[in-house]
């Protein structure tokens, strides 16, 4: 199970952190975030191996947002700022054992259900 947390209302510049609360059998799973806008696709938004040790990123977030994760605690955060409209999206949090390109939504198997971000003036 993943559960995400954190999405609200916000404005150009403002600064949010997301929440993902994985269930224990994700420990050893890399963990990610996709995101979708209205009447778009699914976008890759960031991602963090198991131990930690690599994080990947989409090339609209790069240098704005920062992926983590709290192996003791089972939780990945995605740390955004500088926010603009264009990151208005549902967020979804995703987990796969080995997902072979990371930047592919079909190399995830499991996802949240999404929490919704807007950034509006």
């Amino acid at each position: 199970q993943l559960v995400e947390s954190g999405g609200g209302l916000v404005q150009p510049g403002d600064s949010l952190t997301l929440s993902c609360a994985a269930s224990t059998r994700f420990s050893d799973y890399a963990l990610g975030w996709f995101r979708q806008a209205p009447g778009k696709e699914r976008e890759f938004v960031a991602a963090i191996t198991y131990t930690g040790a690599g994080s990947y990123y989409g090339d609209s977030v790069r240098d704005r947002f920062t992926i983590s994760r709290d192996i003791a605690k089972n939780t990945v955060a995605l740390e955004m700022d500088r926010l603009k409209y264009d990151d208005t999206a549902v967020y979804y949090c995703t987990a796969d054992l080995d997902p072979f390109d990371p930047y592919r939504e079909s190399a995830w198997r499991y996802w949240g259900q999404g929490t919704l971000v807007t950034v509006s003036s």
